[in-house]
């Protein structure tokens, strides 16, 4: 459909596939981005940029998504040395934990065959060693939950309770990571501290 210039009936199943069966690709969600811009939705052309943004870290995405936004500086989207390790790593989490799984079976294996000889405690490191990777490779190894600033305007309160103080007044567009949420409320990380947003003013991503 999306070929043939059906956009909004392409757009429609790709928010299908997206929303209900949590399926997508990249060029899949620059396509919804293209789709919406041409709508004139703005905002979900922005939340698309961003969850492509989060696949493909790509400085280009940030300069449309300020465009969409009509912003010149947006909060977020800085990315460390390590926070692209970090990434990098993720997404080889099943890998990882598959190939060390494998190798402690193995050294297992090996200490019941040359149980006789393997009797001082240096020749069970390795296998406690593999049974930590393994265990943080399957509870660890998870990329931080975030989601997008959507509301217009939102507050970024210092206390989950609209008596606290304003920490910031912000407009949609900036990238912000979710660390917890409580009733109305999730608790961010903004300018490395932490904060709290009004869920309905965020779109997970």
């Amino acid at each position: 459909m999306f070929a043939s210039n059906n956009y909004q009936e392409a757009l429609l199943i790709y928010e299908q596939l997206l929303l209900e069966e949590e399926a997508y690709t990249p060029a899949m969600l620059l396509k919804m981005a293209f789709v919406a811009e041409g709508m004139g939705d703005f905002s979900k052309a922005s939340f698309y940029l961003a969850k492509f943004y989060d696949l493909n870290p790509n400085p280009r995405v940030i300069t449309k998504i300020k465009s969409l936004t009509e912003q010149s500086e947006l909060y977020g989207y800085e990315l460390s040395d390590w926070d692209r390790f970090f990434g990098f790593v993720t997404d080889l989490r099943v890998e990882l934990t598959s190939t060390f799984a494998f190798l402690l079976l193995v050294s297992l294996i090996l200490l019941v065959v040359f149980k006789e000889k393997a009797i001082k405690p240096k020749y069970y490191i390795p296998s406690f060693g593999l049974i930590f990777l393994v265990f943080l490779c399957n509870n660890f190894l998870y990329q931080p939950k975030t989601g997008i600033i959507t509301g217009s305007p939102t507050l970024v309160m210092e206390k989950p309770t609209a008596a606290s103080k304003i920490i910031s007044k912000v407009d949609p567009g900036h990238r912000v990571v979710i660390k917890s949420t409580k009733d109305i409320w999730h608790e961010v990380e903004w300018n490395n501290k932490r904060a709290y947003v009004k869920k309905d003013h965020i779109t997970r991503l």
